[in-house]
């Protein structure tokens, strides 16, 4: 080949490359956030919202009782509710695991109607048909413990699926393992599998919890006393009084000290959990 017979040069791309399209793209994503960000600003009657949701003289009327009060209500029918569903969950999630056909069956039967149904279906039923499917019968804690079994009944229905899930999720080798070590099946379920499962599960457990605090607001339906109102209905009581929205949202200021923690918890819980699988 001769000097001047040369190879032709490609053909240039024609266009943006791919990189240039994702910054292109992110741009104009940032460029339409911005613009709605400003167009809220400015077209928002801020003057108003202050008057309707963040009065100083209303919202200090609140304290501590919103605090010593409401939340610490709402923490506690929350946590008892928890307490009920772990409990019921880890039994429903052994049956549904269970070798005999009956029992699956019956937690099979039990997952597929508590998580279809509304959680404040179930509050209705623990508040009305009970008492009159038992007349005469008091649930133990009163309303404390109806709330407890409401939350739990709906809780347990998803921490059933979570558990077992967790529990197939161990190897198969560690039950194996445990059984020519002299275990019995039982033993080594709640001795060797269970713990591990639960190492698995914590950071969709916690989820739970999260979901269980906003669902504690359904024991208005039950008919609470003053002093057993939790945040909600206790935010909601005193905007009718005053005709103003500012308790709502302090009562929602409130749960967001419960769940943004414990959400950055489950972030925390999730990245390790990332980690040790590498």
């Amino acid at each position: 080949m001769t000097d001047t017979e040369k190879k032709p040069l490609p053909p240039k791309r024609k266009g943006l490359t791919r990189r240039q399209k994702r910054s292109l793209s992110r741009g104009v994503q940032y460029a339409v956030f911005a613009a709605a960000v400003i167009a809220f600003g400015v077209t928002a009657d801020w003057g108003r919202l202050q008057n309707q949701f963040a009065q100083a003289e209303i919202a200090e009327r609140m304290f501590p009782d919103v605090i010593t009060l409401a939340l610490k209500n709402t923490v506690l029918y929350t946590v008892t509710g928890f307490g009920v569903g772990l409990a019921l969950g880890m039994v429903i999630a052994l049956m549904r695991l269970s070798s005999v056909g009956p029992y699956r069956w019956l937690a099979g039967i039990y997952i597929e109607i508590f998580r279809g149904l509304p959680a404040l279906l179930i509050f209705i039923f623990i508040g009305v048909a009970v008492p009159l499917a038992f007349p005469g019968t008091e649930i133990v804690g009163g309303t404390y413990g109806k709330v407890a079994l409401a939350l739990g009944l709906v809780a347990a229905a998803y921490m059933a699926e979570t558990i077992r899930a967790g529990i197939q999720a161990v190897p198969k080798g560690q039950m194996e393992a445990a059984r020519s070590l002299g275990f019995s099946p039982g033993r080594a379920m709640v001795s060797i599998i269970i713990p591990q499962a639960f190492r698995i599960i914590l950071p969709p457990l916690t989820n739970e919890l999260v979901l269980l605090f906003k669902d504690s607001s359904l024991v208005l339906f039950l008919g609470v006393t003053l002093e057993e109102r939790e945040l909600s209905k206790y935010g909601r009581d005193l905007a009718s009084q005053t005709a103003n929205s500012t308790p709502i949202l302090v009562a929602g200021l409130c749960y967001l000290l419960i769940t943004i923690p414990l959400g950055f918890v489950v972030r925390r819980m999730e990245a390790k959990a990332q980690e040790a699988v590498r």
